[in-house]
């Protein structure tokens, strides 16, 4: 994703906004003005994703009234998340400095080897978490029984295995080129020839796109299917418990429903600068694909850091387990106030209630 150093001074512009010359202590893809900004956006997405991916993970693990089939989708998830926010310290380096590379061979294709294949794996999480809330709702005795956690881990696990075979060309699509002077200044970590000439580079974007497209097709099947379902239920559901679990179906869609839109609305843009990119030959047009595909940069990276925020928003009981993990001390003084209350407003309760 990281920009060249084409220089935009051939344009009408400012001089404020014209893009430095490489040297060999700056080769940016943008003005100064822009990537200052947009280089602070990064960072503020980097400690907000890590912190937060992170704290899902440990909550997820040791808050056993979260350990649901559902929740080791979303840890899975955001483990994922975690390995794309580590490609971005990467991008912020080619942002500034596109050349020379400095981190060698391995790392110039590692990078863009997990970027690739932890896409791969989150929308495939998002696709099956939404397939088994299918099951449980339009299915529910057949879901006790095939839904089981031993079950979803091996599910997990095939996913990314899947996901990382899916993208195992890129790992071999990228590498270190030398330009013409063979110099140290002269690295840079980029498609190889091999790929772009032979077509397999345009080959593997779309695929890539393809693994957009095609679960969000999926997806809008299954939730048109569930809120049929839902609908259906409504007047069906009997039994004592029946209020709770239509409130718990409804409460997991709502979830899932926002992590689905936040996918959408962050990553559409970074395929579409994808597309743009493998079709454009003018030079205006390669010039906006680049200043595009930096604006896709960051959406792609709030991807991966808002899922957190948006548990806590929405998930009571994650607020919870995370303000009992972060501070143990105060949560143990909620739970004994919120014990005195209940047991207060019982005691008054029974009072009233007493005949004279």
């Amino acid at each position: 994703m990281g920009g060249g150093c084409e220089n935009s001074s051939g344009r009408e512009q400012g001089e404020a906004w014209a893009v430095p010359p490489c040297d060999e202590r700056l080769c940016s893809a943008l003005p100064l003005p822009a990537l200052i900004p947009v280089t602070a956006v990064c960072l503020g997405l980097f400690v907000l994703g890590v912190a937060g991916n992170a704290l899902t993970v440990l909550v997820l693990r040791r808050c056993r009234e979260l350990r649901s089939t559902t929740n080791l989708y979303l840890g899975s998830m955001a483990l994922s998340d975690l390995l794309i926010l580590l490609g971005l310290p990467f991008d912020l380096y080619r942002l500034w400095r596109s050349r020379p590379w400095i981190f060698g061979q391995l790392l110039c294709r590692l990078s863009h080897y997990l970027a690739e294949a932890c896409t791969y794996c989150t929308i495939l999480h998002i696709t099956a978490l939404t397939a088994e809330r299918y099951l449980a709702i339009c299915f529910p005795l057949k879901a006790k029984v095939v839904i089981t956690k031993r079950r979803v881990k091996a599910v997990i696990g095939a996913l990314w295995a899947f996901a990382l075979l899916s993208a195992a060309p890129f790992f071999f699509l990228v590498g270190v080129q030398e330009l013409d002077n063979q110099t140290e200044f002269s690295r840079e970590c980029k498609p190889t020839p091999l790929a772009t000439e032979s077509g397999l580079l345009g080959t593997m974007l779309w695929v890539t796109t393809s693994y957009f497209i095609l679960p969000i097709l999926c997806l809008s099947v299954l939730y048109g299917l569930i809120g049929r379902a839902l609908w259906r239920n409504k007047s069906q559901l009997r039994g004592p418990n029946a209020a709770l679990r239509e409130k718990g179906h409804r409460h997991t869609i709502k979830i899932l429903a926002v992590l689905v839109l936040a996918f959408v609305i962050c990553w559409l843009p970074f395929h579409v600068g994808r597309i743009i990119f493998i079709n454009t030959q003018d030079t205006k047009m390669m010039l906006f694909s680049q200043y595009f595909n930096i604006f896709a940069l960051q959406l792609f990276y709030l991807s991966a850091s808002i899922n957190p925020i948006l548990y806590n928003l929405i998930s009571k009981k994650y607020r919870a387990a995370a303000y009992k993990l972060l501070l143990p001390h105060r949560s143990g003084e909620r739970t004994l106030s919120a014990t005195r209350d209940t047991e207060t407003s019982a005691s008054i309760k029974k009072e009233y209630m007493t005949p004279f």
